[in-house]
């Protein structure tokens, strides 16, 4: 009997053979130069900024909870300068990201208790203290609006531990005060006027589900990008599978978009469910992923601007409450109306070992669950804005390209960890993890490039047609055959990059040595690291992600599935 019978899945992802062609102005990457802080899993290097008059980057480093200012006027021999120690200016405070503009350095720095209100602290590119304001809680990541006038801060706003205080998510819109940074005014925008709407909200697919929480307190802004003309910004909002529009001109939240779901059993959207059965299996299952995403950029096409977010998953996990169950456990039980084949769902080797969402999908409050939710989607995905209906419509998703191409490429290390090397240990829980992406126009061309997180490296893709991307290149600065971490704890510099946190594109007008580049912040290395982005001449085949030859087996039952080599 087929698996399909058993489990009456419709077929699995198809298997395509061929090529995928890149443009003939493809790019590839090519890592030129590392700082490498020796700190292992600490969160070292995290998110990356750039001033092109100095030619510095500055880095978030979490665990000295201070900014690395590394000098590239040598791209290849990046070198540390100095640090800005943040609790100098903040007691206590954690730094969480850092932008650059117009000889300005701004961090996003989190109160020693979370809950409490963070601050944006001003520097110049020599590290001189020029001033701060105080923002919301948990102040996450900031962006300055295109014209340089403003400064826009998520602030998350996660609850204690034991969700007994949950502060209000919210953006700072900081009107900045050249003369006196200090002086500079803070508008908070936040979420008090969906309060009345939560029922309508969660109808139509926002995830509102934090314990007593209201609509302000439950959304929680992740990340940001804003229009060209610097009079809208879109928000990202990770754990309630949302966008939150915000007018700049009124400084108010308009909508808060849902995102929807990625429906699994549908042709190319298979995933690896399993890290119990010793193989990869990229196969077709009755589950929809929650987008989720963390990071976000956009980009404008022929005057229609598009948001590009990186689709990694993120769950609440707290000491007073969690959402986070393993499909098998007993205490998520499938309703046997809808699925009469659940002692095989839940078995390891299938979705019994799928981290799951406890608080979406029970459509009856009858403690059987009607519909299966997994966090993120495993994939970069383009949505395009409509200024006139104040929509998102998702026109392009990259399917089940990640895990397909990682499998071709790294079949021994196929969903790694990022602390270790190893085989399918994220396949149960949110596979590659795509964290970051970043737009970049070269000559005539738009390039996502998307960081993945847990088996690490960079995913390319041409976007200059956001309805038909092309997949370009996957690169991975990382050495498999060398241990992560030395006998002392620290970071071994064999092992490159692990990680991927934070993204920068620095143009080749902007770059010390005139190409583009790519920065790469990674949080368990610790390393910075510098790609030189190369225009290739001629048209280059890349195998395409089904096409993997010598290790490719479908087996009798239709699904995609390679064993592991030993």
């Amino acid at each position: 009997m087929t698996i399909q019978k058993l489990i009456g899945l419709i077929a699995p992802s198809a298997i395509l053979l061929g090529t995928f062609m890149a443009p003939a102005e493809a790019v590839s990457l090519k890592p030129i130069g590392t700082y490498n802080t020796g700190i292992f899993d600490a969160s070292a290097a995290e998110i990356p900024t750039y001033d092109p008059i100095s030619q510095r980057l500055f880095v978030v480093n979490a665990g000295n909870k201070a900014i690395d200012v590394i000098g590239i006027s040598d791209p290849t021999n990046p070198s540390l300068l100095f640090n800005i120690d943040i609790n100098t200016y903040f007691a206590g405070g954690n730094p969480n990201s850092v932008t650059f503009r117009n000889g300005i350095l701004a961090a996003a720095v989190e109160a020693p208790v979370t809950q409490d209100l963070g601050k944006a602290l001003f520097f110049n590119a020599d590290g001189s203290f020029l001033g701060d304001v105080t923002v919301g809680g948990l102040p996450d990541m900031l962006t300055f609006t295109p014209n340089g006038n403003r400064l826009l801060v998520a602030n998350e706003g996660e609850p204690n531990s034991d969700y007994t205080i949950d502060p209000e998510g919210s953006v700072s819109i900081i009107d900045l005060d050249f003369l006196n940074l200090s002086n500079s005014n803070v508008i908070t925008a936040g979420f008090t006027q969906f309060n009345s709407q939560i029922d309508q909200l969660r109808d139509a697919g926002i995830r509102i589900f934090g314990p007593n929480a209201t609509v302000a307190q439950d959304l929680e802004p992740e990340y940001i990008t804003i229009s060209e003309d610097s009079t809208k910004a879109w928000v990202a909002l990770q754990e309630n599978n949302a966008i939150g529009v915000l007018d700049l001109i009124t400084n108010q939240f308009t909508d808060i978009i849902p995102l929807g779901y990625k429906d699994h059993s549908l042709p190319e959207n298979g995933f690896d469910a399993s890290d119990r059965d010793d193989a990869i299996n990229i196969a077709n299952w009755p589950v929809l992923g929650m987008y989720q995403p963390d990071g976000i950029d956009s980009y404008t096409v022929n005057g229609k601007t598009y948001i590009v977010t990186a689709n990694e998953g993120d769950a609440r996990d707290y000491d007073g409450f969690s959402e986070e169950v393993r499909l098998g456990n007993n205490s998520y039980q499938l309703d046997p109306n809808l699925f009469p084949n659940a002692d095989i769902l839940k078995l390891p080797e299938n979705l019994g070992r799928l981290t799951v969402t406890n608080a979406t999908g029970d459509l009856n409050g009858d403690d059987l669950f009607e519909e299966i939710y997994a966090f993120g989607a495993r994939s970069f995905a383009i949505w395009e804005w409509d200024e006139v209906a104040g929509t998102l419509k998702r026109v392009y998703d990259s399917a089940d390209d990640f895990e397909q191409i990682i499998a071709q490429r790294l079949p021994n290390f196929f969903n790694s960890n990022h602390v270790e090397n190893s085989f399918d240990t994220r396949s149960d829980d949110k596979g590659p993890e795509p964290e970051d992406v970043k737009i970049a126009q070269i000559g005539d061309r738009f390039y996502a490039f998307v960081g993945l997180e847990r088996v690490g490296g960079i995913m390319i893709y041409d976007v200059t047609d956001p309805v038909n991307p092309v997949f370009v290149d996957y690169v991975n600065n990382r050495d498999f055959t060398a241990l992560a971490e030395t006998p002392d704890g620290r970071t071994n510099p064999a092992a490159g990059d692990l990680g991927t946190e934070g993204l920068l594109f620095i143009s080749a007008a902007n770059s010390p040595n005139g190409q583009s580049l790519l920065v790469a912040a990674n949080e368990v290395s610790g390393t910075t690291t510098i790609f030189s982005i190369e225009a290739d001449i001629e048209s280059t085949s890349v195998p395409e992600p089904g096409a993997i030859l010598g290790l490719m087996a479908i087996s009798s039952m239709g699904i995609l599935k390679f064993k592991r080599k030993r």
